[in-house]
């Protein structure tokens, strides 16, 4: 092996990182939607668990990503340490399919049929189809899918470089002696694990080692401690993520890890207890592609047979291992961990996003309730509380979801994570205005100020009106109903209209001297914080629509509510007469 070689195979290494690397970023991103709806299937129940966890990892070939998203969702409470730990072992079992595709590269045979199934048949044509996508294709969804197939034509390229460097090594004596000396078997897991912790990756030091085998100067009984020692170096990515998590993440973490250093020790065991007693010709045999994928599969299901029905004991080790807190600790509620997998942290940000549109509604509400209360302190105080709490969620779901407009994203979640950004400026605003409200009430009750009788009507009708469209335009949110989302629109007309009405029955009063100036100053602010209130629960059902259309223009939305026009007028007379009858 000359220097040309090594190059061949430094390059053919990082060509093969590199193409697992984009390949699982655009399979997650393609598979979005669904890895939602594995995830939403977690529950107490083992098997779900383990399911769970072996298909996400099968989906985004990758066990390491799977843990780190699993102590993400134990730091942010999403799942609780029992869940994760089913979740942990299906992922265990998940990353082993990355081996079986690698192992293609191993058939042989002089069949038409065989030598399609070869990765160096099929991986041009899949090349090219991945390059016309992502170069002439417009749709995200589309660009993902080409991504894919180009990521993974470079991971089979360098695969194959890999392969062909090292080729020449099945010759060499010192190559063979290297191999000979890892079938001790303490050294071969050393060798497994460090490899592993080095470029943080089960599958891709596994494709590795199924390259130095196609050498044929690894044995199975090399091969097989290298395999179990690549089970624990895997488990240095999520130690590393859960530094500056809570205690139950970082359980999540030494579970991940004690899992496979206790089936390691057991296997590894059994491995040289039969090794010592029976010698198998198989263990001096020359391992294949599809011998290590086998092996790699085979000792994950057996790790995991093994321990499943003790995942209660795996529990009770990791209270050891990281003992309760003394005083309680905060759970992180949106945690960074989940940016790396975007559907399921909008998820998370739309869940918060519920929390703080029916904060903001109840802000609204007894501001409402406070007005018609003539003034009671503890409803003002609770509406303040509200206003500091929409504050905090605005902050707080605004700047995480900055960061992740960083990260790739298809084209449903660029939707969702604009909609959202616009849905959580329009809940903050409501209650400001709620706060507004208050502040004109205690004005009143300070300056003791008081309304006519016309007046006063007048606002009740007005706060009628804006409780009934916060509700609607509340409802649609939460529900994602399009059919309440295209009652706010007309509503919305309805309040325009009914303010400027009302704004010149007052100037009719101000001129007969009826009311007061400074009555009518905070008539005025009180008409004008219930009707920019209902523009923003206008933008809120405009955001339901933009979600269900896929499109980002408010003005798209509105176009669509107005397009039925009689539909649309329909409920614009009907709230009309509702609100607008008493008016002379």
């Amino acid at each position: 092996m000359d220097i040309f070689d090594i190059l061949m195979l430094i390059g053919g290494l990082c060509l093969f990182l590199y193409g697992m690397n984009v390949m699982g970023q655009a399979l997650e991103r393609s598979a979005g939607s669904s890895l939602e709806r594995m995830l939403a299937k977690l529950t107490s129940n083992k098997f779900a668990g383990l399911l769970t966890g072996l298909g996400v990892t099968a989906v985004i070939q990758s066990s390491s990503a799977t843990t780190v998203m699993v102590v993400g969702f134990v730091n942010s409470g999403l799942m609780n340490l029992r869940q994760a730990i089913h979740v942990i072992m299906g992922a265990n079992i998940g990353t082993t399919v990355t081996a079986w595709i690698l192992s293609l590269g191993g058939i042989s045979g002089d069949s038409i049929f065989l030598q399609l199934l070869k990765p160096t048949s099929f991986t041009p044509i899949l090349a090219l189809m991945g390059i016309i996508l992502f170069m002439f294709c417009k749709s995200k969804r589309k660009k993902d899918i080409g991504v894919i197939l180009l990521g993974f034509a470079v991971l089979m390229f360098g695969m194959d470089t890999m392969t062909g460097s090292v080729s020449g090594l099945k010759d060499d004596p010192a190559f063979t002696e290297m191999f000979i000396m890892f079938k001790n078997p303490i050294l071969g897991v050393l060798v497994g694990a460090v490899l592993t912790a080095i470029i943080q990756s089960s599958s891709a030091s596994v494709g590795i080692l199924q390259a130095l085998a196609a050498t044929g100067a690894v044995s199975y009984g090399a091969a097989i401690p290298i395999i179990m020692g690549q089970n624990i170096g895997t488990c240095v990515t999520a130690i590393i993520s859960s530094v500056g998590t809570n205690k139950n993440a970082k359980r999540a973490a030494y579970v991940h890890l004690s899992f496979n250093i206790i089936g390691t020790i057991v296997w590894l065991t059994a491995f040289s207890i039969v090794n010592a007693i029976f010698s198998p010709a198989l263990f001096n045999e020359a391992a294949t592609l599809s011998g290590i994928a086998t092996a790699h599969s085979l000792f994950n299901l057996a790790c995991t047979v093994l321990l499943f029905p003790m995942s209660r004991l795996l529990e009770l080790l990791a209270y050891k291992l990281v003992p309760d807190a003394k005083t309680p600790e905060k759970v992180t509620v949106l945690d960074e961990r989940l940016l790396a997998t975007p559907a399921v942290a909008l998820e998370r940000c739309y869940e918060l996003t519920r929390e703080m549109a029916e904060c903001s509604a109840r802000s609204l509400e007894e501001s409402i309730a406070h007005f018609r209360s003539q003034g009671d302190a503890a409803l003002a105080a609770s509406v303040r509380e509200k206003e500091n709490e929409t504050d905090s969620y605005e902050d707080m779901i605004g700047s995480y979801l900055v960061k992740l407009s960083s990260n790739q994203m298809n084209e449903e979640e660029a939707t969702m994570s604009s909609m959202l950004l616009k849905v959580i400026g329009d809940l903050e605003r409501i209650s400001d205005h709620a706060v507004n409200i208050v502040e004109s009430r205690e004005e009143l009750l300070e300056k003791g100020i008081s309304f006519s009788d016309s007046a006063l009507s007048e606002i009740n009708n007005m706060c009628d009106a804006t409780l009934e469209i916060v509700n609607l335009s509340l409802c649609a949110f939460l529900n994602e109903d399009t059919s309440l989302a295209l009652s706010v629109e007309p509503l919305e007309e309805v309040i325009d209209r009914l303010k400027e009405t009302l704004r010149t029955q007052h100037i009719d009063r101000l001129r007969q001297g009826n009311c007061s100036i400074e009555a009518g100053f905070v008539w005025s602010d009180l008409i004008t914080n219930m009707e920019r209130v209902s523009d923003h629960c206008s933008n809120i059902a405009g955001c339901v629509i933009d979600l269900k259309e896929r499109n980002l223009s408010i003005h798209e939305s509105l176009k669509l509510i107005r397009g039925d026009g009689e539909e649309f007028e329909e409920k614009f007379r009907e709230y009309a007469a509702k609100y607008m009858s008493f008016i002379g």
